[in-house]
């Protein structure tokens, strides 16, 4: 769409006034969502989402500015409005640009922008069809199919140029059972940076016969009890625990303005010697994975904590300049119109060596949690509270009676102090982390483990 040679004098336009570091984000975007409920394509919505965004960093503050015209008077004028927003007599020295390539590289086989879209809804019914068929109980069935293609081209004052490709395509089942004014759900969602080849190694019928029979096995459970006892947490239950309970206070913004429970606290032992943490960008088809991130630096793998001990932090460029350390490649934004900030990607516990049927015959009793729902956490004190969507008691060491209205409340450095068994197993469970009014794609995974003693909400 531009040429390269005028990313050079876009960056040094920017940077005309001073500035600490400055880059530009070209975004061209093709997003496709195709919705079904009642039976019925309600809504297909598709476009083209284009636009550039610049930013300043001066004396660790930020000025951003963006547009969606591309005509190289509006670029300019949009670069040089930048300039009034740092002091004067300030000095930069952009270097000249260099295009260079991703270090990652994703194989996508069938790219989603070249399937058809009757392929895509005929999908869609199927899983629509089964998920309807699981029992007469079912009342009502959505479906949403949706994928994207994101060329980025991103230059910085380091003198980097370079270019990337993401391709995410998604399906999500969610159902709703009722019986006798009863009502529960079921949800679940498949995805990743991967292309349409995603439904020929999985089945869109096994997903929504999931989501369906989740919601029916719910309407039959009871009540849990409420109160403190052990908890058996599956390797499918994904890994939402590590993402709100540690993820979000080790992002460097977070941590460096003190809004974090793990602040300030490198070097530190914030949990049992047996966990280790890790934020990889690299891993082949998952959700938040990517090439680059979008200040242009090289996706990494990086070790949060390891052994217990922590050992980094997730940074983008401007926290990076403010504590005097490299990017470790986690500077994300939703689109052009945002600036970027610390953001996680495919964040997940290590496997440990402990047999994951073991961890569930040696627990007499206590709660098993086959799949969580949504959390939230306060970063700052490191409180937590996740829903639990499919749950069961366990008596003997063996799983009993389904129960629903479980939540699990914590705290995140006691709770992952408290660990004792880590599973040789993985899962991976997907959504878009939200965070400063941006949402972008991520997965989290976890092994299955066992916290000996939990709060578990439930009926007093």
């Amino acid at each position: 769409m531009l040429k390269e040679e005028f990313f050079d004098s876009l960056i040094k336009t920017a940077m005309s006034a001073g500035g600490d570091y400055g880059d530009i984000f070209l975004e061209d975007r093709t997003p496709l969502v195709i919705q079904m409920e009642d039976d019925k394509i309600e809504k297909i919505t598709t476009g083209i989402e284009r636009g550039v965004g610049i930013r300043i960093v001066y004396d660790n503050k930020t000025a951003y500015a963006y547009t969606n015209d591309l005509t190289k008077d509006t670029l300019l004028e949009t670069a040089r409005s930048l300039t009034r927003a740092v002091k004067a007599n300030a000095v930069s020295t952009p270097m000249s640009l260099e295009k260079t390539r991703p270090k990652t590289d994703f194989i996508i086989k069938q790219r989603p922008n070249n399937t058809p879209i009757a392929d895509k809804i005929r999908l869609i019914r199927m899983a629509n069809q089964r998920a309807r068929a699981v029992d007469t109980r079912i009342r009502q069935v959505s479906v949403t199919y949706s994928d994207f293609v994101q060329l980025v081209t991103i230059a910085n004052s380091g003198g980097v140029l370079i270019e990337d490709e993401r391709v995410q395509t998604l399906m999500a089942v969610s159902v709703i059972a009722e019986e006798g004014g009863t009502i529960q759900t079921g949800y679940e969602a498949l995805g990743g940076f991967v292309g349409f080849e995603l439904f020929e190694e999985n089945s869109v019928e096994d997903l929504a016969a999931s989501a369906a029979n989740r919601a029916i096995l719910m309407l039959g459970a009871r009540r849990i009890k409420g109160g403190r006892m052990p908890v058996v947490i599956a390797s499918e239950a994904g890994g939402t625990m590590i993402h709100e309970a540690i993820g979000h206070g080790l992002e460097a913004d977070l941590a460096g303005q003190g809004l974090s429970v793990y602040s300030n606290k490198l070097g530190a032992q914030v949990a049992s010697a047996s966990v280790t943490v890790i934020d990889d960008a690299t891993l082949p088809g998952k959700r938040g994975s990517y090439r680059v991130d979008d200040e242009g630096t090289a996706a990494q793998r990086n070790i949060l904590v390891s052994n217990g001990i922590l050992t980094a932090y997730m940074y983008d460029k401007l926290n990076a300049i403010k504590d005097g350390v490299s990017s470790s490649g986690n500077g994300r934004r939703e689109s052009y119109r945002s600036r970027p900030i610390p953001r996680m990607t495919n964040t997940f516990l290590a496997p440990g060596n402990a047999d994951p049927v073991e961890i569930l015959r040696t627990t007499n009793n206590g709660l098993f949690v086959k799949k969580m729902g949504g959390g939230q956490v306060n970063t700052v004190t490191g409180d937590f509270v996740f829903d639990v969507q499919e749950g069961y008691l366990i008596k003997n060491g063996q799983i009993s009676d389904p129960v629903k209205g479980a939540t699990l409340c914590g705290n995140g450095p006691e709770v992952l102090k408290a660990i004792d068994l880590i599973g040789t197993d993985m899962g991976f469970s997907i959504g878009t982390c939200g965070k400063d009014g941006q949402g972008v794609p991520v997965s989290d995974a976890l092994p299955t483990i066992r916290i000996p003693d939990i709060v578990v909400g439930g009926e007093v």
